[in-house]
């Protein structure tokens, strides 16, 4: 099943937010994300944060979690945790990039913390779609023309393939020291990137379109 949360990155593109939650969906908000989603006209299921970063009095009507300011795991992370005890494998995290770096980074991870417990996140932004790519085959399709970049993410090397893009790969050994997987290109209606061993970040750009 398929959810969304609304991190709490600054600045994000409300109008993007309002327009990618479809009705009905089941939304997480992580502290402030409760501000853009109210901002959006978005209505939470669940909102969880310590609150240190949300002026707006809190809603009756969704299921609030309250966290120790001193805690373990971001926000956005205790979201994730939450989506997956309902059942919820796939989800799509907005607001989550553009502020402080080590907030990026750490919703960056959050990909492979989700995926090591079964589940899936994208990071969505009017600009980039960020995924993790793990062992197997990947297809995209209808995105010709788009930039896109990959990198080894928890691990020392990723072996990989690739076709249907301006720069394929044959089974090519890719080192997270030699960062040499910026800025390929789809071409055409359909890539595949298979992954034989490790795992890759990947960073579709957006607005290219």
């Amino acid at each position: 099943m398929k959810c969304y949360i609304i991190a709490g990155a600054p600045s994000p593109d409300i109008e993007f937010i309002r327009n990618e939650i479809p009705q009905n969906a089941f939304v997480l908000c992580a502290d402030r994300g409760y501000s853009y989603a109210k901002a959006a006209g978005v209505s939470p299921s669940v909102i969880i944060g310590d609150f240190d970063s949300c002026a707006d009095a809190l809603p009756d009507t969704a299921e609030t979690i309250t966290l120790q300011r001193e805690k373990l795991y971001t926000d956005t992370v205790h979201c994730i945790d939450n989506a997956l005890q309902k059942g919820y494998d796939e989800m799509v995290v907005l607001a989550a990039t553009g502020g402080r770096l080590d907030h990026t980074v750490a919703n960056l991870y959050a990909l492979e913390y989700a995926g090591s417990r079964g589940g899936s996140v994208t990071l969505l932004s009017e600009r980039e779609e960020i995924r993790l790519l793990t062992e197997g085959k990947h297809s995209f399709e209808g995105m010709d023309g788009l930039t896109f970049s990959l990198f080894p993410l928890g691990c020392g090397s990723v072996t990989l393939s690739i076709k249907g893009a301006h720069y394929p790969l044959d089974n090519y050994v890719y080192e997270s020291r030699n960062p040499v997987g910026v800025s390929n290109i789809f071409e055409g209606e359909r890539c595949e990137i298979e992954v034989h061993s490790g795992k890759l970040l990947m960073i579709i750009n957006r607005d290219d379109r």
